[in-house]
């Protein structure tokens, strides 16, 4: 299915502002459907029409009321026809209402009924007529959509709380009637936002309360006040107003958290009422976001102790590569020196992705920087006076965590086997290439690909080649047996090796997924 953004784009003839301005409107209007206690439609013309077809863009449920219509209309075409109010709505560019059929296919006959059509009773039935009231929303000064409010057909006396809802949401309806919600540049609401059942604050122009919803007032209470709050700033309770006050000066919406105490926090989303560009009150909505903050900062403090494992085991591998080393420095040249330089080596590539991983602590790794990292190591490993050339094309983006380590071990075996053992400049037998400077260089290639289903990593040099008869499955070295094992065991991937100009290896594994994206997936 399209969203609401896709089916706004392709099916009415609305121009990019306006297209933004519904945007909007779709990621702020939940105040509307809980202060109006109803569903609500966003509908527009369909390109082309002249109004003869409407598409619904949008449908929102409130959370202060059971809902009317158990189905999403999002995508559904109508006949304008079949809906006059919607249509009278859109070319007077006023408020139409009155009871109107709901037309095929939005009729929703019962809110709730078995396979056998009996009503179960999880959500009142909802009649073939309703009452619909459409406000037109208004941008560069042209009706470019209606917001159908289905209200349920009500016969009692409504309690203050609900008259104060309505009296807001009328407030509210009528600042989208004119362009004026929502407001130019406000961001889109997030899922931290509050609704109108987190709590609600009416305030008038002065920042005087004038009324206090019940939840509004748990909130207030959980903050220390438990005075009577109507008639009186915010401020004069030990609650800072800022936000309020900014909101009722400039008359733009202000978003701000209060911390009262260390143990509770507080969201305050203040929306300003406009009439006629005059700021006659403000709307706060409160929600308590004090778990929401704590699980924030337990992730922070988790994230940071993470890195500073990380960052303790890196220390910890270069402590050990650094002993590694002067070990291999006071040994006679031989088989013993190059063993301990070969172990510090892996030991040092491990470090590698520790490092990163104590700067950027995740399920995934860029591994981009592990390879400049293994290529300059590979490079400062040359001891003669001969200069190889690592040159690296393509990349594999970021790999899981549990696959860097043994991939960057495999990586910097295979660099080091090839500056080591694939240019032998011995007399005339050297298989260097002169470059224009006369000095000898070695060529290594490193291609690098991922297409989200496999890595592909090549090592290719256009040294001697491999030995007569080499196969890796039987091979005595350990590094190659290293390689081999984490390939075909860690990495469940594959290797080749074979002479072709030099030798060329060739790794394929596949792109293991994060715990994180998998799960997303």
């Amino acid at each position: 299915m399209k969203t609401s953004a896709e089916l706004a784009a392709t099916q009415t003839g609305l121009d990019a502002a306006s297209l933004d301005h519904l945007q909007r409107l779709l990621g702020s209007w939940g105040v509307l459907s809980d202060l109006s206690f109803s569903d609500l439609l966003l509908v527009a013309p369909v390109r082309g029409t002249a109004g003869a077809q409407l598409i619904v863009l949008g449908q929102i449920r409130p959370t202060t009321w059971a809902t009317l219509l158990r189905v999403d209309l999002v995508g559904q075409v109508v006949e304008g026809a079949d809906w006059p109010v919607v249509t009278e709505a859109i070319q007077s560019g006023k408020v139409s209402s009155g009871l109107a059929v709901i037309p095929v296919p939005l009729r929703v006959r019962m809110a709730s009924a078995d396979p056998d059509g009996r009503d179960t009773g999880e959500v009142p039935a909802v009649p073939d007529t309703a009452q619909l009231e459409c406000v037109p929303v208004r941008h560069g000064g042209e009706p470019v959509a209606v917001i159908v409010r289905v209200a349920p057909l009500e016969d009692r006396r409504p309690g203050r709380l609900e008259r104060v809802y309505r009296d807001l949401y009328r407030r509210l309806a009528l600042m989208v009637m004119v362009g004026d919600f929502p407001f130019m540049g406000e961001d889109f609401t997030t899922e931290d936002a509050p609704r109108v059942g987190d709590g609600l604050v009416l305030v008038e122009p002065g920042g005087h309360v004038r009324y206090a919803s019940p939840n509004a007032m748990s909130a207030l209470h959980r903050m220390g006040v438990s005075e009577v709050v109507e008639g009186r700033r915010l401020s004069e309770l030990g609650i800072d107003d800022t936000a309020v006050s900014s909101a009722l000066r400039v008359g733009c919406p202000v978003t701000e958290e209060v911390e009262r105490r260390p143990d509770v926090i507080v969201l305050l989303q203040c929306t300003p009422l406009l009439e006629q560009d005059i700021v006659t009150g403000a709307m706060v909505l409160l929600r308590d976001v004090t778990d929401l903050r704590r699980l924030d900062r337990l992730l922070l403090s988790k994230d940071a102790a993470i890195r500073e494992v990380h960052h303790r085991v890196k220390n910890n591998l270069q402590t050990i590569s650094s002993l590694l080393r002067l070990q291999a420095r006071r040994l006679e040249p031989g088989k013993g020196q190059e063993a301990l330089r070969e172990a510090e080596r892996r030991v040092r590539s491990i470090a590698l992705v520790h490092e990163i991983l104590s700067r950027e602590p995740g399920d995934e790794v860029p591994f981009d920087e592990i390879v400049g990292s293994l290529v300059r190591m590979a490079e400062d490993s040359v001891v003669s006076g001969d200069r190889i050339e690592i040159q690296v094309k393509g990349d594999v983006g970021e790999v899981a965590a549990d696959v860097a380590t043994p991939l960057a071990v495999v990586l910097a075996e295979l660099l080091q086997n090839a500056v080591e053992h694939a240019f032998p400049s011995v007399g005339a037998d050297s298989v260097f290439i002169a470059n224009n400077d006369g000095e000898a260089v070695g060529h290594v290639e490193l291609v690098l690909a991922n297409d989200g289903d496999n890595l592909t990593l090549e090592v290719r040099d256009d040294g001697c080649g491999l030995p007569e008869g080499f196969d890796i499955d039987h091979t005595t070295s350990l590094g190659l047996s290293i390689v081999r094992d984490l390939v075909t065991s860690q990495l469940a991937g594959s290797i080749t090796m074979m002479s072709n100009g030099g030798t060329v290896v060739t790794i394929d594994l596949p792109a293991h997924k994060s715990s994180n994206e998998a799960a997303s997936r």
